[in-house]
């Protein structure tokens, strides 16, 4: 379906539909927050970019409680009706950009937009300006709430300080999008159930008395015994709990020794431990610690764990998810929408859904026809930006179907 025809969609029958000068307006905003990307719990600037626009447009948004991020309800008092939040992640990531020709490149070292937070707040932005414009009109008969949540890059995730401080009072469901450059722009990616995976993170420190490489049989032989941990273990946990819920573990960094003759007396892992299922995340601590225990002692090393708790899968609630299918039906048709695969990644949004039923959508940000695939958090990722359109267009009529059920 090409992304030039909106006048001839389905959709026109349902108010809501982005115009071509908003739609310049949150382009430009996203680019401006793609050259100036902020860290988990340091996105002020951000934040502040967002209250002001929302202010002009006679909103009053309020910032979190943790100084950053913003909550902006819109809409008739809520009086017993439940609240349709829409989420935004606004952080950004620690890596470098690396897009050569690109006029909106981030302006900060080693800070980087590669995860698509930029879109999903212009997204929920955009949503949020047009439902207040339809309020203004008497269009939209239920109450909705704008939430631009800060760190969710960070474990275990913004989420969680942003439900203790109170933005779910009042919330019955909650949608997301997230980027995907797997699916082209103009169309959405939906999965009733388990949409994401759950992500720990695990650091491992390994010692021992350490000594010359001439004889390794007299100490622990420490790069061997960090080797075999990062072997072994994956291997150990995949027999060891029911292998339909996919634990895995993965390294990302193996730190040991300073020179070719000197066996080490420390060494150093960590990585992810990622799950598919709720019931294989909840074993996942108790099974890797001991598999750890269990290389490291047969290779004489002490092992000491940090096993850091993140996120659990994102469950996409069916009632919701059919709710985000009728709305992008209404406004692109059925052939719009195609069904995802679980990802791996893991994702906050998690959190908000142990509360309230929601759902999270694939948004398509690959140009159609373009085969080069910019994948998530790395330095070159980008996104067509008719994807916002398309976003917006789609929380739009969500809220406003949403309202007549």
């Amino acid at each position: 379906m090409s992304l030039e025809t909106e006048a001839d969609l389905p959709g026109d029958v349902l108010p809501g539909v982005l115009s071509a000068e908003l739609h310049a307006e949150l382009v430009a905003f996203r680019r401006d927050l793609h050259m100036h990307p902020e860290l988990g719990n340091q996105e002020f600037r951000t934040t502040a970019a967002i209250k002001e626009r929302l202010e002009k447009a006679g909103l009053r948004p309020r910032v979190l409680a943790m100084g950053t991020g913003i909550i902006c309800d819109i809409g008739p008092e809520a009086d017993g009706l439940p609240v349709l939040a829409l989420r935004a992640d606004i952080d950004a990531l620690p890596i470098p950009d690396m897009k050569t020709e690109c006029a909106y490149r981030s302006t900060v070292p080693d800070r980087a937009h590669a995860c698509g937070h930029d879109v999903h707040t212009a997204v929920v932005l955009g949503a949020g300006l047009v439902l207040a414009e339809l309020h203004e009109r008497g269009l939209l008969p239920r109450p909705v709430r704008l939430l631009f949540q800060p760190a969710e890059e960070v474990l275990p995730g913004g989420a969680a300080d942003a439900i203790e401080s109170g933005v779910l009072e009042g919330v019955g469901r909650i949608l997301a999008v997230h980027c995907d450059p797997r699916v082209d722009a103009g169309r959405i990616g939906l999965r009733t159930g388990a949409i994401t995976s759950a992500c720990d993170r695990i650091e491992v420190a390994l010692d021992g008395p350490g000594g010359h490489t001439a004889r390794p049989h007299l100490t622990t032989d420490m790069v061997t015994a960090a080797a075999r941990v990062a072997v072994d273990v994956p291997a150990l946990i995949a027999r060891r709990v029911d292998s339909r819920s996919g634990l895995a573990v993965t390294w990302g960094r193996i730190e040991s020794g300073h020179a070719p003759n000197v066996i080490p007396q420390h060494a150093e892992l960590s990585g992810t431990v990622r799950c598919l299922d709720l019931e294989g995340w909840r074993q996942a601590p108790d099974v890797v610690h001991a598999a750890i225990d269990e290389v490291a002692t047969l290779h004489r090393a002490k092992s000491e764990i940090n096993y850091v708790r993140g996120v659990p899968p994102v469950v996409n609630d069916p009632v919701i998810t059919e709710l985000l299918r009728d709305a992008m039906t209404a406004r692109r048709g059925t052939d719009s929408i195609e069904t995802t695969e679980q990802s791996l990644g893991g994702e906050d949004f998690s959190w908000y859904l142990e509360h309230v039923p929601g759902a999270l959508a694939r948004l398509g940000v690959r140009t159609p026809g373009e085969r080069a695939v910019r994948d998530l958090h790395q330095g070159d990722f980008d996104a067509d930006e008719r994807a916002i359109t398309v976003g917006v267009e789609l929380f739009t009529a969500a809220a406003l179907i949403d309202a007549t059920r």
